[in-house]
């Protein structure tokens, strides 16, 4: 009886754990470029576009960061009522910076060929993180048929 009881339970643990899957990122504003260009293979074109839509997050950032130090530096913080309102401010421009950084990945993978997207769906299966969904190119062949 025992062991059945454990058995549901580990059952219910993963079932939570799987439906609660964290989204695969690419950290595509980070200090990772180099990774990235290299582990999917980015052309030429793809890697200038990213290092545009880098330069362009790391501003958008920058803008977050600071309203960040504004909030700490100006909220008041002597109640608990204060520290929870703080908490909830800070929370909604963390939230802000995630889903910049998300649509950064949004983008780069919108560039990606269908062998890059597969290699970054295999890399997503592997961690058992969930995917960011896009219609990945069609590379066209460079070679016409003679007819």
């Amino acid at each position: 009886m025992l062991l059945k009881s454990l058995k549901i339970c580990l059952f219910f643990l993963m079932f939570s754990f799987l439906g609660r899957a964290q989204d695969c990122t690419l950290n595509a504003g980070g200090d990772n470029t180099a990774v990235l260009i290299k582990v999917f293979q980015l052309n030429d074109k793809q890697t200038k576009q990213l290092e545009i839509w880098k330069a362009e997050f790391a501003i958008e950032a920058k803008v977050i960061e600071d309203d960040i130090k504004q909030l700490f530096n100006t909220h008041p913080q002597s109640t608990a009522k204060e520290l929870s309102e703080l908490a909830d401010k800070y929370k909604a421009l963390q939230q802000k910076m995630i889903k910049a950084s998300k649509a950064l990945d949004k983008k780069l993978l919108g560039t990606f060929y269908e062998k890059q997207y597969e290699r970054y769906l295999s890399l997503c299966n592997e961690v058992l993180r969930r995917p960011i969904r896009v219609v990945p190119l069609v590379l066209k062949d460079s070679i016409t048929s003679p007819e």
